[in-house]
């Protein structure tokens, strides 16, 4: 049996690792997917102020240079979800280069990302410095 972070078809990348109380946007970190199925976004908000207009969608690009954003990817984030986990998991992207972006306006929104990558093509895997931990 196969556990999900050790056995080789996992990947972790942290896309937004100090998502300071704002109302700038987020444009996360860029993920090559040329040897993976598919990405899940994991997004841990923290406190929002009342009045926050806050949105999650994910982009895309065949370089990495020209974004466009993904149909039907936006994630609404009411003002009062504090200290909740959205995510989006996006399966077989129609490009190589894939991002989380976070639109905030009005009010600060301080959050967290991680990105698992997951599907992949080709094994061994290992996990980028700084990701650590145990499977049981």
């Amino acid at each position: 049996m196969n556990q999900f972070i050790s056995d080789k078809s996992i990947g972790v990348a942290i896309s937004v690792s100090a998502g300071a109380a704002a109302a700038t946007d987020i444009t996360g970190a860029t993920v090559n997917l040329a040897n993976f199925e598919g990405v899940a976004f994991v997004v841990q908000l923290g406190a929002i102020v009342t009045g926050a207009i806050t949105s999650l969608k994910l982009q895309e690009s065949e370089d990495d240079s020209v974004w466009t954003d993904v149909a039907s990817s936006t994630v609404a984030v009411a003002d009062d979800d504090d200290n909740q986990i959205k995510f989006l998991d996006y399966h077989r992207p129609a490009k190589q280069y894939v991002r989380l972006f976070c639109d905030r306006a009005t009010q600060n929104a301080t959050m967290t990302a991680t990105y698992l990558l997951y599907g992949a093509r080709s094994a061994p895997r290992t996990q980028p410095t700084g990701t650590e931990g145990l499977a049981i």
